[in-house]
């Protein structure tokens, strides 16, 4: 059995799917867990209306939610709406009380032209301002794995994690009881597998190398 988890923010979960799709990957929309589901499913439950900071793309999974005189903020990758105005209004939610939603934390993420600064020094930002700490959804958080895995029937000790993202895929799926596989591609960096302690369970090439370890010794 198979999950897709993502901490993506700069698309919904069906855009997600249609472009996983067009890429030949045989998957269903119930194979994908992402930390947008995370982040709405903790709105639901606070019962808040948010501000959010997300990316539009991302807007179709917060659908339904209430968001006119917000009284939380959800913030997620959202590049065109991280400037001082917007990034202003939302200090200002959190000194009055407003919970600080981080749909993740990540230090940065792979673009086209290079690395890019991900929602994570943005978050930490608004922490230090506020004095405030976010709670965070997404990897790495344990729950955010648990999560993902609570409708397989399978437990973590019987979970194997492949990522590129040595803190937020392995160093989080092992905290949570997974094994963890980091391979050198996407935003992989040289000695990337020393930053955590314990180390990846294991470290590849490829994606496919990862995945032929698994069949043929962990199966």
């Amino acid at each position: 059995m198979v999950r897709f988890v993502t901490n993506t923010t700069k698309e919904s979960k069906q855009d997600l799917l249609e472009r996983l799709k067009k890429l030949e990957f045989d998957i269903s929309e119930d194979e994908i867990f992402t930390s947008l589901t995370a982040a709405r499913s903790l709105v639901e439950q606070k019962q808040v209306r948010p501000m959010l900071l997300v990316d539009d793309r991302a807007l179709p999974d917060f659908k339904g939610i209430q968001t006119s005189d917000p009284n939380a903020v959800v913030i997620g990758l959202a590049p065109e709406h991280f400037h001082y105005q917007i990034l202003n209004q939302a200090f200002r939610l959190l000194l009055d009380g407003a919970p600080l939603i981080a749909i993740h934390k990540a230090r940065y993420y792979k673009r086209k032209d290079g690395l890019a600064l991900g929602p994570g020094p943005f978050v930490t930002a608004l922490e230090y301002a506020t004095d405030t700490k976010a709670i965070v959804v997404g990897k790495p958080e344990k729950t955010f794995f648990l999560e993902a895995l609570r409708d397989t029937g399978y437990a973590p000790e019987e979970a194997v994690m492949i990522g590129d993202d040595c803190r937020d895929d392995v160093g989080g799926a092992q905290n949570a009881g997974m094994l963890g596989i980091l391979v050198k591609t996407g935003k992989y960096r040289t000695a990337d597998e020393e930053k955590i302690n314990p180390p990846p369970y294991l470290t590849c090439e490829s994606f496919p190398q990862a995945v032929d370890h698994i069949l043929q010794h962990l199966l």
